[in-house]
């Protein structure tokens, strides 16, 4: 994750250097100190919040859990990795369920912060769990965010109420519960108004609304790259209102990370939601554990295997594996397996979950992130012949297809020789299968 991209290299690289220590002595632990409370500053994180954690790490460094252990230097990454997972929270932040059947969600925050395009996601995210959701917009200020919210839920195909006429924003939540009930939705997402700072005007406006629609949970949408005025701004909407938790937005950009580090320490609140791209699925539940794994460089396996299990296709991998056993794999295969691959999100960020695969190890693999989308046009540019014969693509028809796609022929023949290997692969491995089956069975016993 971008967010804390620098943030992580620079923990990961101070605690990779204790890992391997049978000894730590006073002056390593004060050294690592200096290093961690500098680290968290430059990412912005709060200082008050940096003191705190600071002097709760220095303390259980130097007891007598690590003085007396035999590998201290593990139990110090130890230390910091729960340390960190205390300030982001602990627990992961579910989101509330009303036990009456039908449930609500208020979104708040400034302008700019996400909370349209928040609205949308966090639809699509339920709709995938099988809730029957719908959105609403009750900002009467700004007429072209409730024509943003009806754009996306159109895109996921989730009912949505608008009424750009009516000026009374809790007119408009009336109406969309009604509106929700008849249709027969489990939940209702109430998108409200920002402004560019927090004025009475807008938050009696709010409360008024919030009368109406009686939200379940009252959500705090949070632009990760404001830095440490979202603690301020978190601490007058939950003192005038009363929040249940947070989502992050925009945390897959390049700001430093102070926002979500800092915000739960000071307001005792969960962020719940992370948001980590542009796309109406790029939505996520936020983990504590994974990410204080994440900012130490140790990966997050189950996240990567939760972003697998979602863009899996289990009918097209099956008949993929099919035609593999049956030694039919056609380049209409290989584009299945980079589309399903495309699904997860970056390379980047899918190798980034991969324990130790963090900063240099990335930097030095040289990734190319436009690979995959580049060979997904060159198959595309094929026909169906091709796609299922590659042996008939000679020079004319590798130049057709290099000029389809946007490449060039290099690119083409390089992806061709790539599908021979990885054909001659399967091949080898599905025939060792069937080798080791015939062994069996010819046994004597």
């Amino acid at each position: 994750m971008p967010l804390f991209e620098s943030l992580s290299q620079k923990l990961g690289a101070i605690t990779g250097r204790m890992r391997g220590k049978s000894r730590v002595t006073e002056q390593d632990i004060k050294d690592m100190m200096w290093e961690i409370r500098m680290a968290l500053l430059e990412a912005d994180v709060n200082y008050q919040v940096v003191r705190d954690l600071v002097a709760e790490i220095s303390e259980k460094c130097r007891g007598s859990e690590v003085m007396e252990s035999l590998t201290p230097g593990q139990q110090v990454v130890k230390i910091v990795h729960e340390a960190l997972i205390d300030m982001l929270g602990g627990a992961a932040g579910k989101l509330a369920v009303s036990p009456s059947g039908f449930t609500v969600y208020m979104l708040y925050g400034l302008q700019g912060s996400g909370k349209t395009t928040t609205a949308a996601k966090m639809a699509l995210m339920l709709k995938k769990r099988g809730k029957k959701p719908m959105v609403t917009s009750v900002d009467v200020h700004r007429p072209a965010a409730a024509r943003q919210l009806e754009i996306l839920a159109s895109q996921i195909g989730v009912p949505c109420f608008t009424q750009p006429d009516e000026k009374d924003a809790a007119t408009i939540a009336s109406a969309a519960l009604d509106r929700a009930r008849y249709l027969l939705c489990d939940t209702l997402i109430v998108d409200t108004a920002g402004r560019m700072t927090v004025d009475e005007e807008l938050m009696q406006e709010l409360e008024t609304i919030g009368k109406v629609v009686r939200p379940t949970e009252k959500l705090l949408v949070v632009d990760a790259m404001i830095g440490q005025e979202a603690v301020n701004i978190a601490l007058a909407f939950d003192q005038r209102i009363g929040l249940d938790g947070f989502v992050m937005t925009k945390l897959d950009g390049d700001a430093r990370g102070g926002a979500a580090l800092s915000i739960v320490r000071m307001t005792g609140k969960p962020i719940k939601l992370a948001c980590v791209g542009e796309k109406v699925g790029d939505i996520e539940e936020f983990y504590p554990d994974r990410m204080a794994s994440r900012s130490l460089g140790m990966g997050d396996v189950l996240t990567l295997i939760e972003k697998a299990s979602e863009a899996l296709d289990e009918k097209r991998a099956r008949q993929t594996m099919d035609n593999i056993l049956k030694d039919q794999f056609t380049m209409e295969d290989m584009l299945s397996q980079f589309e399903e691959v495309r699904k997860m999100g970056s390379i980047q960020d899918v190798l980034g979950m991969i324990p130790g695969m963090k900063g240099k190890q990335l930097d030095q693999a040289q990734i190319d992130p436009k690979a995959i989308d580049r060979s997904m046009a060159i198959i595309r540019s094929m026909t169906r012949r091709e796609r299922v014969n590659p042996g008939v693509l000679n020079a004319s028809r590798r130049k057709r297809i290099a000029a389809g796609a946007g490449t060039t022929v290099q690119e083409v023949n390089r992806l061709v020789n790539q599908y021979e290997e990885t054909k001659t692969l399967m091949k080898r491995f599905t025939g060792m299968s069937k080798g080791r089956k015939r062994g069996r069975m010819g046994l004597p016993f």
